[in-house]
């Protein structure tokens, strides 16, 4: 395998760094292409005339392509015939590098340390031929002392003009399969797993939950909290100090880790620009009754970044009878009416009436509902569209537009291809499941989508599953609760900056922090299934990417230009100020320059204005310490093995911290321990600013304290070929041994098992009772989430130990190792 990371030498073998940190650093080569502007490659939008060779995929347009040109016939007009016809191909080679997918590489221009060459790097028989024929034109095509006093020496000259990662040299490159190879598209790993990375926008909120934009040209967005606060960004991403909307004291919630209850949507009305007029969903306590609400505002006349609080008018009110599934998706579709999706009330298999609240047309709960909100100044707050599809039914509410649903959590509306317009105006919901499967819906008017006589595919009330007249529609995707228990419903991406991902609908999952993505095959009408992983290695290594997130994946969001975002926090708390928005970026390929260009219209500011400071972190070794030291509520819970992305702020960070790790790995012991089964460390509930770096206390087998393990202590089992380095994870908790469930289960847990038992590195987080069932034990553990750097399992995340969700046919396991290989 070949690596792009040449700089860090042999730390692959250092016994001091986590298998999933040498994620970041190590990687294949062909995952990162990228400019000298350090961003991903493009298709030019007019063909190139000097440099074709790169007009279907590089880092020229038309406008560079001339200027290249120009220098090209500067040059050359120095030579007579014969050296015109000797050298003009070596010279158009290398200017046109320029335009290479990887001239980042050929000019060194990824090392922050180094100035940028002034000629690509040229593999050594390249360089000879050039030099002996066209020396001449080396000071014409760069003005470099070093290069000019080279010169005269061939291989001194070559010598200086070498890679240090030879794989990158021109032309050896173009040859080179790995870097060619499905070069432009969207990256997959070996698993199929689709390679995206991340721009931090926002952080520092409070279960963010919406974020809407006013369509009014100013490209502002406001974010909700679920307390009830909104806040004003403008498009540099400063925040406004003054909150757009504060109706904190109405809002019902509480710091309860899982309260469904809050300020749960907000929209805009599409002639906004002119009547100033929003939307909101929030929960409200009105006596010893809880409802929801819909309430129409207005922006104050005074202040575009304020609504005027007295303007507040009821738009809807519903009873809930219970504290959960309380919907609160509220939006305008393509046709002008506002939607309002409601939850079925909440408790488990609505148990409301004969047939449950989302069955009964007569109810509002467990509904899409459409109502007309134009012209409302005068006479009723709402109209009843008359297309609607029960307004002459009997019993019926002439506001519900399709029903059957469970608790839609987010939707959205498709803005339809870019040139076509094809799939523009369907409506894509993500529904939450009972206790088995999660589902996406397109909503269509008058249909039934099921619940609860349905839940994703499957039959959950029998009687009314078997039922003639049920005449449901099915979701065009459903996961099983293996994958995650609480869809957060995603947008079809429509956006400009990234083409690849045009037509994609991208969602997620808010227990299991799973990213995931459909798109639709146009010659069987199915939607094909890929998960996203955040970029392995280097693939996100550009200024200002990361690729790491919170967990709780909270809600997903479109911008004005339609660029895609989703918002996600480490405590799942009302209260808790660790929620962070995240833009989407496709590290594979962009637009070309100035395609996406936008000229916001001016924002006049009445408000002190907060500059956005982004929170980048690399866990896992000891830090340089101009890093910050976060607590364990600001630490990310990471949803890859991989750990945070360079951004160019971190570029002196980066090279401090390579420093240091190479610092660590000559000091490091290279003799390998022989491992252990079991290990008798007490769990660490708390991170410790100094961790250890060198082999860990273990018992030997025949010691007498190996008889009374201690809490946390961890034994693999299971394997057929009883080598000690892999099988079925058990645990010692409570006084007893058990198994734990593989929700959630990942590289990060198992790199805490693999360490407690003496190994350096977890090769892999097996799953699905790989090492057979552990059914004479307890399930002990569910739902683990490590950050990698715990003592025990017993001090990550988890829903407690004997409390779980799950059968022994999904027991977890592990196989580790000393060395960075899986031995069959």
């Amino acid at each position: 395998m070949l690596y792009c990371c040449d700089l860090l030498g042999s730390v692959w073998h250092s016994p001091i760094i986590p298998l999933y940190l040498l994620a970041f650093f190590i990687a294949p080569v062909f995952l990162h292409p990228q400019c000298l502007d350090f961003k991903p490659p493009f298709k030019p939008q007019d063909d190139l005339q000097f440099c074709a060779m790169y007009r279907n995929f590089g880092c020229c347009d038309s406008a560079k392509d001339k200027e290249l040109m120009a220098k090209f016939y500067k040059i050359m007009d120095n030579f007579d015939y014969y050296g015109y016809a000797s050298c003009a191909g070596y010279v158009q080679d290398l200017l046109c590098q320029e335009c290479s997918p990887y001239a980042a590489h050929l000019f060194d221009a990824e090392d922050p340390n180094t100035p940028i060459r002034t000629l690509p790097g040229l593999c050594p028989d390249y360089c000879s031929q050039f030099w002996l024929k066209c020396r001449s034109t080396i000071t014409l095509l760069s003005d470099d002392p070093q290069l000019a006093e080279a010169e005269p020496d061939q291989g001194r000259f070559c010598q200086h003009l070498e890679l240090e990662d030879p794989d990158y040299c021109y032309p050896h490159l173009l040859s080179n399969e790995q870097l060619t190879q499905n070069l432009g598209r969207v990256r997959a790993d070996p698993e199929g797993c689709l390679q995206l990375c991340l721009e931090e926008i926002a952080n520092g909120l409070r279960n963010p939950l919406a974020m809407v934009y006013a369509n009014d040209g100013t490209h502002r967005f406001f974010i909700a909290e679920q307390v009830g606060l909104v806040w004003t960004y403008l498009p540099d991403r400063s925040k406004l100090e003054k909150p757009f909307l504060n109706i904190t004291k109405a809002v019902l919630t509480s710091p309860w880790e899982g309260d469904e209850r809050g300020f749960l949507g907000m929209t805009f009305h599409p002639n906004y620009k002119y009547n100033r007029k929003l939307y909101v969903y929030y929960s409200v306590e009105i006596g010893f009754d809880e409802r929801i609400r819909i309430s129409e505002f207005r922006v104050s006349p005074s202040d575009m970044n304020v609504v005027d609080h007295g303007s507040e008018r009821i738009i809807l009110e519903v009873d809930e009878p219970a504290s959960n599934h309380n919907g609160g998706m509220v939006m305008f579709a393509d046709d002008g009416y506002l939607y309002i999706f409601t939850g079925d009330g909440g408790m488990a298999g609505d148990p409301f009436g004969k047939y449950g609240n989302s069955q009964n047309k007569s109810a509002l709960l467990g509904k899409v509902l459409r109502i007309d909100v134009d012209d409302n100044d005068r006479g009723p707050l709402y109209r009843i569209p008359s297309d609607n599809p029960f307004v002459h039914e009997r019993g019926a509410r002439p506001e519900v537009y399709a029903y059957g649903v469970r608790n839609m959590w987010r939707c959205s509306v498709d803005r339809g291809d870019p040139l076509t317009k094809e799939g523009k105006g369907r409506i894509f919901c993500g529904d939450v499941g009972q206790n088995k499967f999660e589902e996406i819906d397109i909503i269509e008017k008058g249909r039934n989508y099921g619940w609860r006589a349905k839940e994703g595919f499957s039959c959950y009330d029998k009687k009314l599953c078997t039922n003639s007249s049920l005449d449901d529609v099915l979701p065009i995707y459903a996961y099983p609760h293996k994958m995650g228990k609480s869809v957060t419903g995603g947008y079809v991406y429509r956006g400009c900056e990234y083409p690849n991902l045009n037509g994609m609908y991208i969602f997620g999952d808010f227990m299991s922090g799973r990213m995931m993505s459909l798109q639709e095959n146009k010659n069987t009408g199915q939607w094909d299934y890929h998960e996203i992983c955040m970029g392995m290695g280097l693939t996100c290594a550009f200024p200002g990417l990361i690729n790491n997130y919170y967990q709780y994946i909270i809600s997903f969001a479109e911008d004005e230009a339609g660029e895609l975002y989703f918002m996600s926090t480490g405590v799942p708390s009302a209260t808790s100020p660790t929620g962070v928005v995240y833009k989407l970026v496709d590290p594979s390929r962009r637009a070309p320059p100035r395609q996406c260009h936008y000229d916001p219209l001016p924002v006049r500011v009445k408000s002190k204005l907060i500059k956005f400071k982004p929170k980048e972190t690399l866990t896992g070794v000891e830090l340089p310490t101009k890093r910050p030291n976060l607590s364990p509520q600001e630490e990310p819970v990471r949803s890859h093995p991989t750990e945070s992305a360079v951004s160019e702020s971190d570029k002196d960070w980066l090279q401090e911290l390579m420093d240091i790790l190479k610092e660590q790995e000559a000091a490091a012991v290279t003799t390998t321990l022989p491992p252990t089964t079991t290990t008798t460390k007490p769990p660490r509930h708390t991170r410790r600013k100094n961790r250890r770096k060198k082999g860990k206390h273990r018992l030997e087998s025949g010691s007498a304290s190996a008889a009374v393990p201690q809490n946390g202590v961890v034994r693999l089992a299971g394997d057929e070929q009883g080598r000690d380095d892999r099988g079925r994870v058990e645990i010692f908790a409570n006084g007893e041994w058990g198994t734990v469930c593989d929700d959630l289960w990942n590289t990060k847990n198992a790199a805490v098992v693999c360490r407690q038992l003496g190994f350096r590195f977890a090769l892999k987080a097996s799953k699905h009772s790989e090492f057979g069932e552990g059914k004479s034990l307890r399930i002990l553990l569910d739902d683990v989430q490590c950050e990698g750097t715990e003592e025990s399992l017993l001090g990550c995340q988890h829903t407690g130990v004997g409390m779980h969700n799950c059968a022994h046919y999904e027991d977890a396991g592990v196989i580790c190792g000393n060395s960075d290989y899986v031995d069959a």
